[in-house]
């Protein structure tokens, strides 16, 4: 099993951060651009982990070399069934970083965007505090966000 999974599994919020490389990138399924650093990524799945409920990882698939990992899930965004998948790349050290995520069907990405678009001010805060975000790192809700 994936420490990843693990610590998600075991809804583990800083085992999860401890994966995050500090240069991570961070593609949502709902945000036009990614989201760069470790802060902002961290405060996101933190946000994800409080808008899904019934979440579980129902496959695990790796690259042969160990740096890249699919991990297959279901969950739901109120009373809409969620499939998705997230994205691992792994660098040298062994910390994730570039994540992606991908979820279907289309009218439960819509339920999500609009769940996180509720919780973004929160994850703002989580990630940088009081202070503005820092330039480039998609401190503000991308297109399709909210």
């Amino acid at each position: 099993m994936h420490p990843f999974r693990k610590a998600v599994e075991a809804m583990d919020h800083a085992a999860v951060e401890a994966l995050l490389a500090e240069d991570v990138v961070f593609t949502s399924p709902v945000a036009f651009r990614p989201y760069p650093g470790k802060a902002i990524t961290a405060a996101i799945l933190r946000a994800v982990m409080r808008v899904f409920s019934d979440f579980r990882y129902v496959r695990e698939i790796a690259s042969a070399d160990g740096r890249d990992h699919a991990l297959v899930f279901t969950a739901k965004v109120g009373d809409m069934e969620i499939n998705g998948c997230d994205f691992l790349h792994m660098d040298e050290e062994g910390k994730i970083d570039d994540f992606m995520v991908m979820v279907r069907p289309l009218s439960a990405a819509q339920a999500l965007s609009a769940a996180m678009g509720a919780q973004f001010d929160r994850v703002k805060a989580e990630a940088f505090g009081g202070a503005e975000a820092p330039a480039g790192s998609a401190g503000t809700p991308a297109d399709g966000e909210r």
